[in-house]
């Protein structure tokens, strides 16, 4: 059963109430993100979230992780472009004391200098580090290529230059500004009850105050352009970014099942066709992003730098074939039945269940229940996947980023 409480301040409670299971699944969810920056805070949301586990007034570092830790449990966070999370899974008897580390961490960080320092560092470390992954790269410089200077269009973990410009008061104003009642959801799923969870809310979060700026930015325009970073790799790691649908579109489900067949998993039109079929690419596959602003549909795999092309030219036959025929009925059921489970796989996780109420009232203001979500799935028809591949898919609308050694490649991006 689920459960939703508003305080008087805004602060959102909901909760879904597992009894054949012996943990809880608990998230502080903030309605901020990547997008809420401005240009020279880049990166302050990654950064804030690695700053909350840096100790408090009550609990150092250390004292957060073995707090944690000594009774069994898992704490952690994570940042996107809309959200920011803290999260912890412990024994249905420990949600008392998870809810007052991660109530702790988010009202008393003590920012202390030395410790800014020294996590500067270790985001620098991390940024570095991402940038000498291509594989993982590549999906940030086509977002960059294709949303230019829009709030979505910079790396979530932000830069060097602005990470190391960050201060203890740069921090604390951010928070104070985005981390508003009005943006925070306390979400749990487990063994526990609804009330238990209110009472300790209440108590540490009633008396905040103050309201975040408004969150409303124009639609994301989709540039179709290239771009090749240089870099001395023995494969080329390629993204082929094409338009996509809003998080409130309802086509975003159309876009699921056009994904699926496309680009999701094993059974896949790519995987097959380019991995199995030809052994071209060890990775091969799509996926599909939707934010409030907009979205975007991306084909992405890695493959000899010699082979580039040939994988380049048959993603696009497969693009352009989805496009002018119906996908077959065995084919699209298999999708959409893919779809399905992955979705219902997915709920029997208690981190899933807590995940999914939270993103529903951020994005939705509602509860959006798991059988209209599934009911939507299954309502897309073969039509609907052909008209969505024929206004997205085509090719003069199509941007691209590759990844590899610049002089054997410039033929292949010309092309």
């Amino acid at each position: 059963m689920i459960n939703l409480t508003t305080l008087n301040n805004g602060v959102r409670i909901v909760t879904e109430h597992v009894p054949h299971v012996e943990s809880v699944a608990l998230g502080v969810w903030v309605g901020a993100g990547a997008k809420n920056e401005e240009p020279s805070e880049h990166g302050m949301s990654h950064f804030l979230e690695h700053m909350l586990f840096k100790g408090t007034a009550r609990r150092s570092a250390r004292d957060i992780a073995d707090e944690i830790a000594s009774v069994g449990g898992q704490i952690n966070a994570a940042t996107d472009r809309e959200y920011t999370t803290y999260y912890a899974r412990v024994l249905k008897e420990f949600l008392p004391l998870a809810f007052d580390v991660l109530s702790d961490m988010l009202l008393n960080s003590a920012f202390d200098p030395v410790e800014l320092e020294r996590e500067k560092d270790v985001v620098t470390d991390e940024i570095r580090r991402h940038q000498d992954i291509p594989e993982d790269h590549v999906h940030d410089i086509l977002t960059q290529v294709t949303w230019g200077e829009h709030q979505l269009g910079h790396s979530v973990i932000g830069t060097e230059e602005t990470v190391r410009a960050a201060t203890s008061g740069s921090l604390r104003g951010y928070r104070d500004v985005h981390y508003a009642p009005g943006r925070l959801v306390i979400s749990a799923a487990g063994n526990l009850d609804h009330s238990q969870l209110v009472d300790l809310a209440a108590a540490a979060l009633g008396s905040l105050d103050g309201s975040a700026p408004p969150a409303e930015y124009p639609p994301v325009a989709h540039i179709p352009a290239r771009r090749l970073v240089n870099k001395d790799t023995e494969a080329a790691y390629f993204c082929i970014g094409a338009p996509g649908y809003s998080g409130h579109d309802q086509r975003r489900y159309t876009l699921a099942v056009l994904d699926a067949i496309l680009g999701g998993g094993m059974s896949s039109r790519l995987f097959q066709e380019i991995r199995e079929k030809r052994g071209l690419a060890y990775d091969i596959g799509s996926y599909r992003v939707c934010f409030r602003e907009g979205g975007m549909f991306a084909v992405y795999g890695g493959t000899g730098v010699e082979t580039l092309g040939e994988v380049l030219s048959l993603v696009r036959d497969e693009l352009r074939r989805v496009s002018a025929e119906d996908v077959p009925e065995a084919e699209f059921r298999r999708a959409q039945t893919l779809i399905r489970g992955s979705i219902l796989l997915a709920h029997e996780a208690m981190g899933s269940r807590m995940s999914r109420m939270a993103k529903s009232l951020l994005d939705f203001e509602r509860l959006v229940p798991l059988e209209e979500v599934l009911q939507s799935v299954q309502d897309v028809t073969p039509s609907d996947v052909r008209t969505a591949a024929t206004e997205l898919l085509c090719e003069e609308s199509l941007s691209m980023a590759v990844i590899g050694p610049a002089a054997e490649m410039e033929g292949v991006m010309a092309a």
